[in-house]
């Protein structure tokens, strides 16, 4: 049967999906019935409902569950790997329970950073909305009361209403750029050029440090499922490499390969390249020396999960204080500006 490609499913979607077939697998259910028992209870339509049909029928001529899931398309190629690996392996339902929670943290950190996006923009749009009232409503109101009453802004004492003028375009022009930069970004994170663009927010201070760890983070998940499955050391670390998605990461991780290739253990080549901060480091080494390397990384994916929803809320309360500072900000100077001359105006007459 050829290979149909449909619509990927979101990282909630496989999460779900595989939580469920890891629960019935726990119960028993060989993959068909599982597989047959979602497709009854879904019954609701679009992309979930399409690959379990699909999958369905490839089970039903005595496919493996990895072979079904890369025959629909709708699923990542690294959960169809690792449940290949994990079918292999005999280790299916601990797989399935990993790669479950797997998804459902890549959908939160996913959440949090659409979040540290969408804040700025509707505050962009604000800005940018207050500013064109400033400038088609408010200040040509002042500038005509001032005018009557002084005969000339220009050469009057209240001439500095122009330097609101002034201020409000270069705020409005300096806004419309952000918008357009944060427009064209997102056009570029959902193209095949996001990772030009990812090279460029690494150079970034906070935001290069939340892609490194988010990279450490994808490689730490799928290297410690890939072990844990069986895979050999160089296989699983050649292979999780590729799930990084962070050109820094990588490169510290090929220099660890080369480690691995003369004889050297992982924590070790981890410790000795500076992959993970000190303490991690040694977490690994001692993990190694007490022969429970496995429940250290696995306890390291976590404190790695720990950090970047912590760097990633640290983002968001960085953004919107000073967003909201640049507004109050613009629109302050701006109503200052033009109510200083209404002041004086009134000191002479009082």
């Amino acid at each position: 049967m050829g290979k149909k490609r449909g619509k990927l499913l979101d990282a909630l979607g496989v999460s779900a999906f595989c939580e469920s077939m890891a629960l019935m697998t726990q119960s028993g259910i060989q993959p068909d019935e599982a597989v047959e028992l979602l497709r009854q209870s879904d019954g609701k339509g679009g992309v979930l409902d399409y690959a379990l049909s699909a999958m369905q029928a490839e089970l039903n001529l005595g496919h493996k569950l990895a072979d079904a899931m890369e025959t629909c398309g709708a699923f990542p190629s690294y959960a169809v790997k690792m449940i290949a690996v994990g079918e292999e392996s005999g280790r299916l339902e601990a797989v399935l329970f990993r790669l479950s929670r797997y998804y459902l943290n890549e959908e939160t950190m996913e959440d949090k950073l659409r979040s540290a996006v969408t804040y700025p923009a509707v505050m962009l749009v604000m800005i940018i909305a207050v500013l064109a009232l400033m400038l088609t409503m408010v200040l040509p109101a002042f500038t005509r009361v001032y005018e009557r009453t002084t005969g000339s802004l220009a050469v009057s004492s209240y001439s500095y209403i122009s330097w609101a003028y002034g201020f409000c375009w270069v705020a409005l022009g300096v806004m419309l750029l952000l918008a357009m930069s944060l427009l064209i970004g997102r056009l570029v994170w959902r193209s095949k050029r996001r990772p030009a663009l990812e090279g460029l927010l690494e150079k970034v201070p906070l935001c290069g440090e939340i892609l490194r760890e988010l990279g450490l983070y994808r490689f730490m998940g799928a290297y410690t499922t890939y072990l844990s499955s069986g895979t050999l050391q160089d296989v699983a670390m050649e292979e999780s490499i590729k799930m990084t998605r962070c050109r820094s990461v990588e490169k510290k991780l090929l220099r660890c390969m080369s480690h691995l290739e003369a004889g050297h253990s992982f924590a070790h080549a981890a410790y000795d390249e500076g992959l993970f901060e000190p303490v991690y480091g040694r977490m690994l080494l001692a993990g190694e020396r007490s022969g429970r390397s496995e429940l250290v990384l696995w306890r390291l994916t976590d404190l790695l999960e720990e950090h970047c929803t912590t760097l990633t809320d640290r983002l968001v309360g960085i953004v919107d204080p000073l967003l909201s500072g640049v507004l109050l900000l613009t629109v302050g100077a701006s109503l200052l500006s033009v109510m200083l001359p209404l002041l004086g105006i009134m000191n002479s007459i009082g």
